[in-house]
Formats: C-alpha cells, structure tokens, sequence
C-alpha cells in the first residue's frame, strides 16, 4: 500500500502538489492555516493551470494535532524556512519519530533544524514555477508537468524511502530523481535563489536589476568557495532541467514572481530572504568574503515585507547608489 502524504504548508509549492495527488485519488493530508485553510475546506482547493481550473477537495487540517498519524506517514514540509522551527517542533510532539520529513524548501538550514527531531530526514530540490496568491487558489505555471522535485537522504545517501516517495512523485505528474549528493544541488538552488530578493524589490527588468542578480550570485558563488561547499554547475543545472518544463501562460498572464515576490504581494509580513541572502552574509562572516550586496537585499526586503509595500516598489539603480 503506498505511503500517505501529509503535506504541511498548502500555499504554492505544497498546494500544487496536493492537487495533484488528489487528482490521483491519491491520500493525502494538507496542513494549512488562515483563510486558506477554511476556503480549501468549504469550497475545495483550486488548481490554475493555462486557461483551465481544476476543483479538489483533498482533507485539509489546520493543525498537526488533527491528524491520526501513521508510522511510516510521510511529511512533505513546504512551509517557509522562517516558519520551520515552530513547525517541526509542533510536529515531533504528536508525530511517530518513524516518519519521513521532506524539506521541499529553499535554503540549506531547514534539513539541519528537522534532523534534531526526526532521524528520517530528506532534502529535496524543488524546481516548480507555481503561485498562490488567493485563498483557496494555486497556480501551476508549468504544465503538463508541474515542476521537478529530487530528493535524497540528509545529509547524504539514499534509500528505499527515497525511492518509494520519487515514485509517488513521478506517478502524479512530476519529473523527479534520487539524489545521493541532494544538499549539492540545494546549494545551487540557493545561488539561484539569491535573485529572489531582487525581483521581488524591483522587478525582473532592466540593466540595473540584472547587475544586482549577478553580483548576489558572484558573491554567493565567492562565499561557497571559501567555506569549501561544493555546488553543481550551471551546466549539470541546465542539463538537469533541459526541456521537462513549460511556462504555459494563465488566463493570459505570465507569472509574475517567486516566492519572495508573492509574500510581498500577499502582505505577509515576512519573507525567507534571512535564509537565503541571509546565509550567504553569514557564511562570509565566517570565511572573512564581504558580502555587501547580500546584505543590502537582505536588510531592504526585510523592511519591504514590515512596511507593508507591494512588490517591485523600489528602483534597482537606488539599491546599487547604496552600495
């Protein structure tokens, strides 16, 4: 009988991957909160993809304590990396210590925090242009195939859990691999994932905006270097994803932002920039490598998300003119 999957976060990225899973009358368990969770619960989740939109109504639950958990239960954990603590602490004083938990997560931290608390820890790299933006919505930008996710075992090495939970992946519509070195291919995730913060401050246009990508990304690629973390290349990252996914256009609409982008957009509060540009400053605090522009988009976004402004509200030129 196949694992059941429990996923804790419903918004972009575990939404997405509920619906899908429900739509192969597959069980599966959402975690949300909020409006989310009580629209979800009435009136199903809706999955967006091109010019369709699919209803589901998977079990969704608004705490770990709702759940009759299961010894061999695997947890996809999707929440943001600022909202890991609380939540696996949560987690582990209901949940078997047996379970699987996923860090389907940006960052390189969360693997660390949730291994304190359960041994069967899995990173998993997540590849998947997806959107939530509305209470009981999310968005697959990508279709038919939703996005990759590849998972292995933490800190390194796979095993038949691995197997078993890539399998279930791929069976519902995803393009995912085991992957002994995972945390090697997080890393580049996080090379990438430095670019979030500049999008979601000033938008993808624009030569000033390409400068501070590709500097967050120099320094980061500096600071990996000089800590002795190994990465794959842009090329074995090209290759990984050849041509598995396409943008297919919403109602229209191209997708606008990530998931920095979207927690502006959304009001949050918060975003997981400390986990992501806030990694690279602290590693080259360690290793001795300045990290200004890091630090910069750290300290803007972090300001952006408490003040309230909606995304691409500031001028890439005035980001650089600070540094």
């Amino acid at each position: 009988m196949p694992r059941r999957f429990v996923i804790f976060g419903a918004g972009a990225i575990g939404g997405v991957v509920g619906a899908q899973f429900a739509r192969a009358e597959r069980e599966v368990i959402l975690i949300a909160r909020g409006k989310h969770a009580e629209v979800m619960q009435t009136d199903g989740l809706k999955l967006q993809h091109g010019d369709e939109t699919d209803v589901f109504f998977p079990t969704v639950v608004t705490s770990v304590n709702d759940i009759g958990w299961r010894e061999d239960d695997v947890v996809l954990l999707t929440v943001k990396s600022q909202d890991t603590l609380a939540a696996v602490s949560g987690l582990a004083l209901v949940a078997p210590a047996s379970i699987a938990v996923v860090c389907a997560q940006n960052g390189v931290d969360n693997e660390g925090v949730v291994l304190r608390m359960f041994a069967n820890t899995y990173g998993a790299v997540v590849m998947m242009p997806a959107g939530h933006l509305s209470p009981g919505v999310v968005q697959a930008h990508s279709w038919p195939v939703p996005g990759l996710i590849d998972v292995g075992r933490y800190p390194s090495g796979s095993d038949t859990t691995a197997q078993e939970i890539v399998s279930s992946l791929n069976a519902i519509g995803f393009n995912c691999v085991v992957r002994d070195d995972v945390m090697r291919w997080k890393y580049t995730k996080l090379l990438m994932n430095l670019a979030n913060a500049v999008i979601a401050l000033c938008g993808f246009g624009g030569d000033d905006a390409a400068d501070l990508r590709r500097s967050a990304r120099d320094e980061g690629t500096a600071v990996l270097r000089a800590a002795g973390i190994d990465y794959a290349s842009e090329e074995e990252d090209r290759a990984r994803r050849a041509d598995i996914m396409t943008l297919v256009p919403i109602d229209g609409v191209r997708r606008t932002g990530g998931s920095t982008w979207q927690s502006l957009a959304r009001g949050t509060g918060a975003t997981e920039t400390n986990w992501l540009n806030g990694e690279i400053v602290a590693l080259g605090r360690r290793h001795g490598v300045p990290t200004p522009v890091n630090e910069v988009l750290q300290r803007m976004t972090n300001q952006a998300a408490r003040d309230g402004l909606p995304p691409e509200s500031l001028e890439a030129s005035n980001i650089l003119a600070m540094l």
